[in-house]
């Protein structure tokens, strides 16, 4: 991996206006040097269906494999989401499941960042603590700290979408700068993994 890394950033609300989106942009605008992110929709992504996730017959929608396709190239995942039921939001964790199918799984050891908003007074907590046990199976490694929780978000934006809060700025920053570095230490880790002793 080169010194410059590419966030792939997804929001997990499909909603015009939607607060974790304008988290996600806002992010976006805080990154550390060197580091840039493409930020992506899920809205177009099918529900999953094992009939049509056959890699080897070239069956899976092309949809699908373009978004497979950019979480592959990129060095890590930024995800802002709302909470629905206490846990993820289903088209959210629908394109998760799409992504993580096979063993050319491009969430496999991939670092990942989770941030959340809400207009409620927790902050996305239960939606972050549900993430865990995918990122368990998948082996990701995923920067838990800070966390980064807006409550009461619609006090944190501007009417034109802008990120005032100046806290949440600076956490966002401090998560991004996180997931920077672990993204480096999962780098370094991998060429010594690849290094063979002869």
């Amino acid at each position: 991996m080169s010194d410059y890394i590419q966030l792939v950033g997804l929001s997990g609300s499909l909603r015009t206006g939607s607060y974790n989106t304008l988290l996600l942009k806002a992010a976006a605008q805080l990154l550390p040097t060197d580091v840039s992110m493409e930020i992506i929709s899920i809205a177009d992504i099918p529900l999953y269906n094992a009939d049509l996730d056959l890699p080897a017959a070239k069956q899976r929608p092309e949809v699908v494999e373009h978004f497979r396709k950019v979480l592959a190239d990129a060095d890590g995942i930024l995800i802002s989401s709302p909470e629905y039921n206490y846990s993820v939001p289903g088209g959210l964790k629908n394109a998760i499941d799409w992504a993580s199918r096979g063993e050319d799984s491009p969430l496999l050891r991939k670092p990942i960042a989770v941030i959340g908003a809400t207009t409620g007074l927790w902050g996305t907590t239960r939606m972050q603590m549900a993430f865990h046990n995918v990122f368990l199976f998948l082996d990701m490694k995923p920067v838990y700290k800070p966390e980064v929780l807006v409550a009461q978000a619609e006090k944190k934006f501007d009417k034109d979408g802008n990120l005032t809060d100046e806290t949440t700025k600076k956490l966002v920053k401090q998560k991004l700068e996180a997931l920077k570095q672990m993204i480096h230490l999962q780098s370094q880790v991998g060429d010594i993994l690849d290094t063979k002793v002869i």
